[in-house]
């Protein structure tokens, strides 16, 4: 994946995502109710003219039960990533995700960088069942809840967890915490 301009990943996320539902020969209308997505957004985000947010990605991507990768990066023979590639923020602003690769082996695994704000939190929601999750911090530190469950994670400490439950990245420093995500789904 080369690095592109906003627009034109706008763009990309809109034709990826067309392209699934056709393949799938779903509607508008069926597409939103199994990703609870308005129609309206789903539309907008088809035609290029809205910029999802990570939250509605995971919302797709976990409708159509497919790796968020899959809506952001076309499938290429060679994959060259750069430092500062392209991204998605959530809506609250405070991760920014960096699809890296995604790799089909019953099921699919899929890297991310992630870059959690200075004293933020990212609640995500429950993955589909049976994700795997895999997190090491590079830099700072980070609190990642599971459930009820806290744990503290310092740079270069590792965590892997079932993802099909809510959970939530927590940087309580004043420096941004670059983490690197592994997703993997099974069939």
């Amino acid at each position: 994946m080369t690095h592109i301009s906003p627009d034109d990943f706008t763009k990309q996320v809109g034709k990826i995502l067309r392209k699934l539902r056709k393949e799938r020969a779903l509607t508008l209308e069926e597409l939103a109710n199994l990703t609870g997505v308005s129609k309206l957004t789903l539309g907008k985000i088809e035609r290029g003219e809205a910029n999802p947010s990570l939250t509605i990605i995971w919302k797709i991507a976990n409708g159509l039960r497919i790796p968020i990768s899959a809506l952001m990066v076309e499938n290429q023979e060679v994959t060259l990533l750069k430092k500062s590639g392209n991204s998605v923020m959530s809506e609250n602003q405070s991760l920014k995700l960096e699809p890296v690769f995604t790799t089909q082996v019953r099921g699919s695994i899929e890297s991310h960088k992630g870059y959690l704000q200075p004293d933020s939190t990212y609640e995500a929601e429950a993955h589909q069942p049976g994700v795997k999750e895999y997190i090491t911090v590079m830099e700072g530190e980070v609190v990642v809840r599971i459930g009820e469950e806290e744990y503290q994670l310092e740079q270069f400490d590792s965590i892997k967890f079932n993802a099909d439950q809510p959970h939530a990245y927590i940087n309580h420093s004043g420096g941004t915490a670059v983490l690197h995500f592994v997703m993997i789904y099974s069939i």
